[in-house]
């Protein structure tokens, strides 16, 4: 493939269309594939080949493929951009013309732009395939490039304060979400050739998007969609773990913490045992679920995935111990903002106050408790600035959660709490 001729490679392209090779097809549009790095067929102007071989719209699509490749490797701005005017000429296009001077300002826009093309040629041809699916390996090759060099323009140009933040990849996510709707439409094909098989790649590739530009209100759509699927239990283990990682993630953020239990511990058992990379990632959202419901993770799990960023705040939770928390909170602080977790693991304050009162309880083994002992405890944890009002609230905020069951006297300045059961475990009431 290093030193194949272009014509070679068009013939390839033709016979594997012919054939209806997906697989294949995919692999010659891929820029994870070694044909991108063949001089040989980096062309400026593949136009004329491609339509001598190809029907349209596989030539448009083939020769933006090329002319991508070209630009990557010669790192020509004035090329990239009269081939992102070429794109914009195109009446399928669905995002806008950028202006003469973002155009310039960055290669890898350019790239993003042609890849772009490429997909809208193919979405022009995977429309006109009726009841068959054998193009869905191409779909997936040629979104999952554009989700990329999205990703590498948005970074470009705003190093260059070009553009708004976002720009790029929102535009890919509306060039996908066409695809996903070409998928979620199909809806004459049988089983095993709709292009419905589609819909959770798709979904997968927007939610990396949505995540990214941090609008995950536009997920919902996506969940119904698959959810609403008679399909959703049979695609890919590795899509479904994907895709249940991303719900999950969205419902830790929407505090639903027991379906995102659900969701993200489906993705850490199903995601292969070699990826540990992968489940370190699930693991930074599961076990701050896993902890606001009582959940303590062990000292062993969080050195195998290198997680010791947990380490205090386990320990601080399980202890009752505000000083400890706050100070494991301050010390990862960056590592927690990065992760998007910080202020989830804020929200571990009020379990550490539970488990702090519920020791306060056994120590006087009473169930009439002075509101002067929480106020002395929270003083011993070098909370400073509080007063009686507050740990009322403190208080109050725990009975209306269900992590205290009693109630507070006024008149006599006392929590009574109940002689059964007065601190529920957390699992039962989160």
């Amino acid at each position: 493939m290093a030193h194949i001729t272009i014509n070679q490679y068009l013939q390839q392209i033709y016979e594997a269309i012919d054939n209806h090779e997906g697989t294949f097809c995919a692999e010659l549009l891929s820029f994870k594939h070694p044909h991108v790095a063949n001089p040989r067929l980096q062309l400026a102007s593949p136009e004329e080949k491609c339509q001598q071989l190809l029907e349209p719209p596989y030539d448009e699509m083939v020769a933006a493929h090329l002319r991508c490749t070209y630009a990557v490797a010669n790192h020509d701005f004035v090329e990239a951009y009269k081939f992102q005017t070429l794109v914009v000429q195109y009446p399928m296009m669905t995002t806008n013309t950028l202006t003469h001077t973002q155009s310039q300002c960055s290669l890898n826009s350019n790239y993003y732009h042609l890849v772009s093309l490429s997909l809208t040629s193919f979405l022009r041809a995977f429309q006109s395939h009726k009841e068959e699916n054998w193009a869905l390996p191409v779909m997936f090759a040629v979104a999952l490039d554009l989700r990329i060099f999205a990703n590498s323009a948005e970074q470009q140009l705003q190093k260059k304060s070009k553009g708004q933040p976002g720009e790029m990849l929102e535009k890919a996510a509306e060039q996908l979400m066409s695809c996903f709707r070409v998928c979620a439409s199909d809806n004459r094909a049988g089983i095993e050739d709709s292009k419905k098989w589609g819909m959770m790649f798709l979904s997968n590739q927007l939610f990396k998007i949505y995540f990214k530009i941090s609008k995950l209100h536009l997920c919902k759509p996506l969940i119904r969609a698959i959810d609403s699927s008679n399909l959703k239990n049979d695609y890919s283990p590795a899509q479904k773990v994907t895709y249940k990682y991303y719900v999950g993630r969205k419902a830790m953020f929407d505090s639903d913490f027991k379906p995102a239990e659900e969701f993200l511990s489906y993705s850490f058992r199903h995601c292969h045992r070699s990826s540990q990379k992968n489940k370190r990632m699930i693991l930074i959202y599961l076990l701050p679920v896993k902890m606001l419901l009582g959940h303590m993770p062990n000292h062993q799990l969080l050195k195998k995935y290198d997680l010791m960023q947990f380490a205090d705040v386990t320990k601080a939770v399980s202890e009752g111990n505000l000083l400890l928390l706050n100070e494991a909170l301050t010390k990862h602080e960056t590592f927690f903002i990065r992760c998007g977790i910080f202020l989830i693991l804020e929200k571990l304050k009020i379990i550490t106050y539970r488990n702090l009162f519920k020791k306060v309880y056994l120590l006087l083994k009473t169930h009439q408790l002075p509101l002067d002992a929480f106020l002395v405890a929270l003083r011993m944890m070098q909370v400073e600035d509080v007063d009686i009002d507050e740990v009322q609230c403190i208080l109050a905020n725990l009975i209306y959660m269900g992590h205290i069951k009693g109630y507070i006297s006024h008149q006599h300045q006392k929590l009574v709490v109940s002689k059964q059961n007065p601190f529920p475990p957390l699992s039962s009431v989160s």
